[in-house]
């Protein structure tokens, strides 16, 4: 079995070097970490159903013309995608009051925003990624003014059509988060959308019973994690077989 050189590894997937120039191999783990990796722990099958949930919704955005680094699914737990200059700043989105938000200003869960609401996070473990103002983000360069731009233009359109994707199946998009990079092609640069989009990263809740269909599950010890995250993947039409058959790492992939 031939491997390929594994280029970064975070809390939830493993970036392996691609088949051709320019690409890479994002392989989806089963591990859940929580408070900044304070919590851990292995549940098999959430990388699988992860990754076709990212595939699908990726996909999705792409037909409305949304830039991501997104290729094609590979595997049940890889997808290919376009190398990125990762910017280092996680752009939050919130429609309705939950987590952090509802603690820091007093707000019950579930309260309707007068309109959404959109935050900038410091990627950092080490500082437990901090809250960030458009300030500090020009003023360390972590990104332009005309990229933040861009990166609330692409947030705020994808909340939208996610709204309505999730409100279609009786679902509530609460909150998400979504990263983005930089894309060099020739002597051009774009920013386009990165990382994934999965319930690991989105507070999803049943519009009738509230029942949370995301990552919180794990968060509050509320267990069902990966049944929940079956329950959107199959509210999405999606079917996948056999989300905790182990599979290992990425073999060689030859290029079409």
């Amino acid at each position: 079995m031939n491997r390929r050189r594994r280029v970064y590894e975070g809390k939830a997937k493993i970036l392996y070097e691609g088949p051709e120039p320019g690409t890479l191999i994002q392989h989806f783990k089963d591990d859940a970490t929580a408070f900044n990796n304070q919590k851990h722990a292995k549940i098999e099958g959430k990388g699988v159903l992860n990754n076709r949930i990212s595939e699908y919704l990726f996909q999705k955005l792409g037909d409305i013309g949304v830039p991501t680094h997104f290729i094609k699914r590979m595997n049940m737990r890889e997808q290919l995608v376009r190398e990125v200059e990762i910017i280092p700043v996680e752009v939050v989105v919130r429609n309705v009051a939950a987590g952090s938000l509802s603690k820091r200003l007093g707000l019950d869960e579930g309260t309707q925003l007068p309109r959404s609401i959109m935050e900038f996070y410091y990627k950092s473990d080490e500082l437990g990624d901090p809250m960030v103002s458009e300030e500090h983000i020009t003023a360390f360069n972590w990104a332009a003014p005309q990229e933040i731009d861009d990166m609330m233009s692409v947030a705020l359109r994808v909340n939208d059509f996610l709204t309505g994707l999730f409100l279609g199946i009786g679902i509530r998009l609460v909150d998400f988060k979504c990263e983005f990079g930089r894309l060099w092609e020739n002597d051009t640069m774009r920013i386009v959308l990165a990382d994934e989009i999965s319930p690991d990263c989105c507070r999803l809740w049943d519009i009738e019973t509230e029942d949370k269909l995301d990552k919180d599950r794990f968060r509050r010890d509320l267990g069902g994690l990966v049944e929940a995250y079956q329950e959107v993947a199959r509210r999405l039409g999606l079917h996948v077989d056999n989300p905790t058959q182990n599979q290992g790492g990425p073999v060689l992939v030859r290029s079409q």
